[in-house]
């Protein structure tokens, strides 16, 4: 079966302005948004995951749900507080991609001391950090949500708030990417969302 015919048409449609590219997600979660989500996980009595701290950790690394519930001890570096990705997702390479990223304490969330607590109730019969179905962590944030009527914020968007806490902190795009693992602005570009708010922070930096 020849493709050209759907090439054309494709062509043919953007022109008409009939399709184009899918409208970036800017969706942030509120600081009141998180405190009932930390207060809804924390009241949960025998919690099979520990939900708060999977979304504190991915906003202090800007990791995705399925990088979070898939990383070893053995990935850990405590001395340097490096944390190493096998196999992290991209669009050009789908094995091999490791990727070290320092593990920061400038979103509000401390990513050393989250491991610490992970530490704490760690099993023997798994070598994970987060010894969980990340599907199943997607499902309970998406139900609690839902819940606590949050209104269309996924657990993506999670990323997308680390990722924008990192350049509200000062760090480049340069040094971002190092943690997000994007290869370019483009990309990355994507998954930041500012607040306007913030450039008082750096203002006021800038005059001391």
């Amino acid at each position: 079966m020849s493709v050209e015919p759907i090439l054309l048409a494709r062509i043919a449609l953007k022109r008409l302005s009939l399709i184009g590219k899918g409208r970036e997600r800017d969706r942030r979660p509120t600081e009141d948004e998180l405190n009932k989500l930390f207060a809804h996980f924390d009241g949960i009595e025998r919690q099979l995951i520990p939900m708060s701290r999977i979304i504190k950790f991915a906003i202090a690394t800007a990791m995705r749900q399925e990088e979070i519930c898939r990383v070893t001890w053995d990935a850990l570096n405590l001395r340097t507080k490096m944390l190493t990705i096998h196999d992290r997702k991209d669009p050009r390479e789908k094995k091999g991609n490791d990727q070290r990223i320092p593990l920061l304490a400038v979103s509000g969330y401390d990513a050393v001391a989250l491991v610490e607590e992970q530490r704490a109730i760690r099993s023997n019969g798994d070598d994970r950090i987060f010894p969980h179905v990340h599907k199943s962590a997607g499902t309970a944030f998406t139900r609690t949500c839902k819940d606590l009527k949050i209104e269309d914020l996924h657990f993506h968007d999670l990323r997308h708030e680390g990722t924008s806490r990192l350049f509200e902190a000062g760090f480049s795009i340069q040094q971002v990417a190092l943690v997000t693992g994007h290869k370019d602005w483009k990309m990355l570009r994507g998954y930041t969302h500012l607040k306007p708010e913030t450039l008082h922070a750096g203002a006021n930096f800038r005059a001391t």
